[in-house]
């Protein structure tokens, strides 16, 4: 039976370990992403990049919030849960619908910042 996570430690690290450990909320400022294992405990990595159009990333000196919340859709698992202060909340499963329509809105956020962000360089 997986042993879910309660909270998140955060570690600033230049790269991810070879090996995560559960409850470690690995963040690379160099990279613009974070990673840590699934809370549900089922083991598999999550990778969280940081920008406009992901998420995004906030650090009171010794607790993350991580914001949006992470729909792990494509795990098995498909866990969903907030970090918020270092504390996990569970959110409801999401029906495929939903996720669908989640994931569709995702692309098309990246859509428009990769745009913004591509006109940006330009000038």
């Amino acid at each position: 039976m997986n042993t879910r996570i309660a909270r998140t430690t955060p570690e600033f690290v230049a790269h991810f370990p070879a090996t995560m450990s559960p409850g470690v909320l690995y963040v690379s400022i160099a990279y613009r992403t974070c990673g840590h294992l699934c809370c549900c405990g089922c083991g598999h990595e999550v990778v969280t990049p940081l920008s406009p159009a992901h998420w995004s990333l906030t650090y009171d000196g010794e607790n993350v919030t991580l914001r949006p919340s992470v729909g792990n859709w494509g795990l098995e698992c498909q866990s969903h849960y907030w970090i918020r202060n270092g504390q996990v909340r569970w959110s409801r499963r999401y029906a495929p619908a939903e996720i669908a329509r989640n994931r569709a809105l995702d692309r098309t956020a990246l859509s428009r910042w990769s745009s913004r962000a591509g006109a940006d360089r330009d000038h």
